[in-house]
């Protein structure tokens, strides 16, 4: 699996990519991350091809007036040709090799869950997160290529990458190797939301706190059920 982050911000990324499980499922080949900064896509208006920070802007204000900038559209559109390997001439297809999902995060959008990350794992390898900031990005960019609108939350955040971070972790999650053992995946077997581990007696203020008995009984029947009831 192949993730490429359209952002502003791809610093952002760094501290959570960097480690843990996603760290070594970077190093063993089970997934990829490429970043795509919009500003990167601008057209340089000098000579040689040298661009200042104001070269580089990639918002402007509102259509309609309001508070705010909105991130300007072919920018974009070319940073996610670019993440797909198309050129201008083939921009909407998609090239054979690839089974490519483009997302445009957005608080309206359908709400992400763990059957959407299955699917998407199952069914393609590479995905493109549009990560949005400050009052959006330009609703052109929905025109020229076929997304999908998400939403992690009934909340609003002030960009998008939080939310591909939530993505690439839990449709990794999906992906055979990625946490060793397959079975770690709580979604697919019997698991409860109260995990307990050594020692048996936990004291604490001159209070002790208890292991449930059932777990140190060995009845994996009797076990199940209170996970089951305990969800």
């Amino acid at each position: 699996m192949t993730y490429h982050i359209i952002s502003l911000f791809p610093q952002s990324f760094d501290s959570y990519l960097s480690e843990s499980i996603l760290k070594r499922a970077q190093e063993d080949k089970k997934i990829k991350v490429k970043f795509y900064n919009p500003r990167d896509f601008t057209v340089s208006s000098k000579k040689g091809g040298e661009q200042s920070y104001a070269d580089r802007r990639v918002d402007d204000k509102p259509y309609g007036g309001g508070p705010g900038m909105v991130i300007e559209a072919l920018p974009v559109i070319k940073a996610i040709a670019k993440a797909v390997g198309l050129s201008s001439k083939k921009l909407g297809k998609k090239t054979p090799q690839k089974k490519v999902k483009v997302i445009w995060f957005t608080p309206s959008g359908k709400q992400f869950d763990t059957t959407y990350a299955k699917d998407v794992a199952i069914k393609y390898t590479d995905i493109v997160f549009i990560c949005g900031r400050y009052e959006g990005i330009d609703a052109r960019v929905k025109s020229a290529f076929k997304m999908d609108e998400i939403s992690v939350g009934p909340f609003v955040l002030t960009g998008g990458e939080l939310p591909a971070m939530i993505l690439i972790d839990s449709i990794s999650r999906q992906i055979e190797g990625v946490l060793g053992d397959h079975c770690s995946l709580e979604e697919s077997r019997i698991a409860s939301p109260d995990v307990y581990t050594r020692p048996e007696v936990l004291e604490y203020k001159g209070k002790k706190y208890r292991v449930p008995k059932v777990l140190l009984s060995g009845n994996h029947k009797l076990i199940d059920e209170w996970r089951k009831n305990k969800k």
